[in-house]
């Protein structure tokens, strides 16, 4: 099975703090994967690493075996942990822009997840709730055919009916060559879908495991065993 994602004693530090502290990883095609850890982990460092926005002190990060470039943020759909799109613009215009900007967006697939949710095509950002402008750009980020889905904490702060709707588009619109890498300490909201989990504690990778072999192993959930892990 094809790697989609591969880290190799990657490292990133802010001075004297080490963010990200000789990571190893090697994330396959087809798998729902959980980035899994508390507050300044390293979850974000790492799935910016990935995407070409920030570069490593040490160590090397590689998509589908290609170094970070302008050719591997082809095949990267990321979204960030923050509102990134302008508040003005118009559901339209969004797709729109994506279309232009991304070779690889399905304006079909977006269309008919946005009329799913009956979302008003002019009715700009500004406008909109939280978890109908969260719906909104997560729709647009799964619509591209993409090899890696990056998603950092796509669920944070928005309604659990929104969490069930955000999760459910994410298991629907990918396919089996492509990776989706979920960031977030949300870890009983996410669990239903995974296929494996990532722990990162203080920058270090604590465990990377299939989520079945973990809860035979441990007779425990995966968020059970996390709580066990970092429980301070």
């Amino acid at each position: 099975m094809m790697e989609t994602m591969v880290c190799n004693g990657l490292c990133k530090y802010y001075g004297s703090v080490k963010a990200l502290d000789n990571v190893d990883l090697h994330l396959e095609e087809g798998r729902i994967i959980g980035l899994l850890g508390p507050n300044g982990s390293g979850k974000t460092t790492l799935i910016k690493l990935a995407s070409r926005l920030l570069v490593p002190t040490e160590g090397e990060v590689r998509i589908c075996g290609e170094l970070p470039s302008p050719e591997t943020k082809a095949m990267v759909s990321y979204l960030p942990d923050r509102n990134y799109l302008p508040d003005w613009m118009k559901t339209k215009d969004l797709l729109e822009m994506y279309q232009d900007f991304y070779g690889d967006f399905d304006a079909e697939r977006a269309q008919e997840m946005l009329n799913s949710l009956n979302i008003d095509y002019d009715m700009p950002l500004k406008k909109m709730s939280k978890g109908t402008k969260e719906k909104v750009q997560l729709i647009l980020t799964m619509s591209r055919h993409a090899k890696l889905y990056l998603l950092d904490e796509p669920i944070a702060g928005v309604d659990p009916a929104a969490r069930d709707y955000i999760l459910r588009t994410i298991i629907s619109n990918y396919d089996e060559t492509a990776t989706v890498l979920i960031s977030t300490h949300l870890i009983a909201d996410v669990e239903s879908v995974l296929d494996e989990a990532i722990f990162l504690k203080e920058g270090k990778v604590v465990l990377h495991q299939n989520v079945d072999e973990l809860r035979d192993s441990t007779g425990k959930s995966v968020d059970e065993y996390f709580r066990e892990v970092f429980k301070c």
